[in-house]
């Protein structure tokens, strides 16, 4: 856990969020800050700064968190479609240092995305 990372106080309690789903490794909860109707956010508990940062390790954690995101989205109802992103580096938009996927849905998407 880092300090000054926000999600890991979300994930400590020490800043609340509206958690739409939790268990032992992964935690979501809505986007203060959407950019779609529907715009969750799904977070390891352990802090990696990013995409980049990921070793082989992490690859179970990766397909557990691309999963939730997807149950998350078919629960919102987002059957007919919805985008999963992650964001690498300050050029790429992150601006949360700690591995986050985005499941946006709820309005149409556009090509390219930036």
């Amino acid at each position: 856990m880092s300090q000054e990372c926000i999600f890991c106080k979300i994930i400590a309690g020490d800043i609340p969020a509206k958690l739409l789903y939790e268990d032992d490794e992964v935690l979501a909860f809505n986007d203060i800050s959407p950019q779609a109707p529907t715009h969750i956010l799904v977070i390891p508990k352990t802090h990696i700064s990013g995409p980049a940062a990921l070793t082989d390790a992490d690859q179970a954690l990766m397909g557990k968190l691309v999963k939730t995101g997807t149950t998350l989205a078919e629960q919102a109802g987002l059957q007919d479609g919805f985008r999963l992103v992650m964001n690498n580096g300050e050029r790429a938009g992150q601006t949360v240092f700690h591995l986050h996927l985005h499941v946006l849905g709820g309005r149409p998407m556009t090509w390219p995305p930036g």
